[in-house]
């Protein structure tokens, strides 16, 4: 619950000595750039840390939150402006290019101060030390992380981020993050108020190697500086769900995140993700295996390995649109997100509020990303098929976005049906309660209708381009020269902005949107 205490009279010294602080290293921090030419980066780094260093002793030197809070909103502002106007060289640092040769944009400087001012409002009382431990691991891990990628990286990792990433960053954030949580999960051990009470220190250090991994796949995957945001939230997170929630135990998360790690190392020798891919599912996958436990797995599993599998069945009778998908049956992060994104935010929605209506919500998003993959794999496997587009019933090409089949349209509706048979195998409560028949067929709509959500927006909004070399339309900005230069393709519909990503997103939001409504307003009305 979001807290906001009255200021005590006592604090205002604290108060002008924290601004006093931060005034100084920024000032310290414009010097080195401006006058000794430091590098940027390197200053904005140590700044970095000091300020996750001054954080973590910001709890004793305040007895309520009130100026934290006033210092926290004033510093976004300040971000903010710099951001406008660059004239804090020391915040926004030098510019940094992508894969592409395009300058990442950093917003860093604003997720610094907004986390832990979104920290300071849930946690403060007997959880601040959370707060203190995740920026603590912000502060020193994620400095550590550039400072050595940019000092002696060499083994750049390929096919993660946007931004470049290399091994002895990540190693860097891994070592730093992993000392950082198990001196912090020691020394306040005293202050744990649940779960973790009692917990052997084994357990607390397996614990630490777990969100070690956790914060350094976060780091090597987000880009643009909204590292800053969720290395502080996903450790947060997990250490407070096991504090208050008596339904997570440390060692079901703990084995869940070992499977986690498991399914994205084999997923990536048998070609099923790229680097991005594992590292997301990783993230995912902790979270839903290890909080949500087996009720929760086993839906995702049957989405998981069932459309993966599809994907690389008829390959040659699908390889004619390669070039027209905008990517290939190796999912990447961005497909992880759309696919799964909305069912790990079911999770953690339910593991917060134990909002039973959640769990049919989640078995909605997962039957809608089956739903829209078994119509597209079957759609362009089908001997034959004819498609029509979803807005005029015209004929279009097989593959086309937008166009329906009669095999692909069938072959969502049964996909959905296995999501929810995956869960009903499973004996969960809920299901019986509502009943298996109504469940199978709520679930069964929810994934088709969301099917053919995800055909109208691929058929007015997406954007589809015409590529000059091969004379075809398709979803990629880009396509390859025979010499090997890449060429710019020139956009027919939709918006640039609106790619598959985003349309499977909406389409795994309007299966889980219309399988919660449902089942809430039939329970209400029985």
């Amino acid at each position: 619950m979001v807290n906001i205490q009255p200021p005590f009279q006592q604090d205002l010294p604290s108060f002008l000595l924290l601004m006093t602080l931060v005034g100084f290293f920024l000032m310290l921090g414009e010097l080195l750039t401006r006058k000794l030419g430091v590098k940027p980066l390197i200053v904005r780094k140590v700044i970095h840390l000091s300020m996750g260093v001054l954080m973590f002793f910001i709890p004793s030197m305040f007895g309520s939150n009130f100026y934290p809070v006033v210092a926290s909103l004033f510093f976004i502002v300040l971000g903010l402006i710099s951001m406008k106007t660059g004239f804090l060289k020391s915040l926004q640092g030098e510019p940094v290019l992508n894969d592409d040769g395009k300058e990442v944009i950093s917003y860093g400087p604003v997720c610094f101060p907004l986390v832990f001012l979104l920290q300071l409002l849930l946690f403060w009382g007997e959880h601040v030390w959370i707060v203190q431990t995740s920026m603590l691991v912000l502060g020193i891990g994620d400095a550590m992380a550039a400072l050595v990628g940019t000092a002696v990286g060499k083994g750049h990792i390929e096919k993660l981020t946007k931004s470049p990433k290399t091994v002895e960053g990540s190693v860097a954030m891994f070592v730093s993050s992993l000392l950082i949580l198990s001196v912090s999960l020691f020394i306040f051990r005293d202050s744990f108020s649940g779960g973790l009470v009692g917990q052997p220190l084994w357990t607390l250090l397996a614990l630490a190697l777990l969100l070690a991994l956790l914060t350094t796949a976060v780091e090597a995957l987000i880009s643009y500086g909204f590292d800053n945001l969720f290395i502080p939230l996903s450790i947060a997170y997990v250490l407070y769900v096991l504090d208050v929630n008596s339904m997570v135990t440390i060692n079901g998360f703990l084995l869940g995140g070992l499977f986690a790690l498991l399914v994205a190392l084999f997923s990536i020798k048998v070609k099923f993700l790229q680097n991005s891919g594992a590292t997301a599912t990783f993230l995912l996958g902790t979270t839903i295996f290890g909080v949500g436990g087996f009720v929760w797995t086993v839906p995702l599993l049957t989405f998981y390995f069932l459309s993966s599998i599809l994907s690389k069945l008829g390959h040659k009778r699908k390889a004619k649109f390669d070039l027209v998908f905008e990517k290939g049956s190796q999912r990447d992060a961005g497909q992880v997100y759309a696919n799964g994104g909305v069912a790990w935010f079911m999770m953690v929605l339910y593991s917060l509020t134990g909002d039973p209506y959640l769990f049919f919500a989640y078995l909605g998003t997962l039957a809608a990303v089956q739903a829209d993959t078994w119509a597209t794999e079957i759609g362009t496997m089908w001997p034959n098929a004819k498609a029509r587009l979803i807005t005029t019933f015209k004929d279009v090409a097989v593959g086309t976005s937008g166009g329906v089949s009669i095999p692909g349209t069938s072959a969502s509706f049964i996909g959905s049906i296995f999501i929810c048979s995956s869960a009903v195998l499973m004996n969960v409560p809920w299901i019986g309660q509502f009943g298996i028949v109504q469940s199978l067929l709520v679930i069964g709509l929810s994934g088709l209708f969301a099917s053919l959500v995800d055909s109208f927006f691929g058929a007015t909004v997406q954007a589809q381009y015409f590529d000059p070399i091969r004379k075809k339309v398709t979803e990629r900005t880009h396509s390859i020269a025979p010499d090997g230069s890449r060429v710019v393709n020139e956009l027919m519909k939709g918006y640039h902005f609106v790619n598959n990503d985003l349309v499977n997103t909406l389409c795994a939001l309007s299966g889980s949107a219309v399988a919660y409504v449902v089942v809430r307003n039939l329970v209400f009305l029985q």
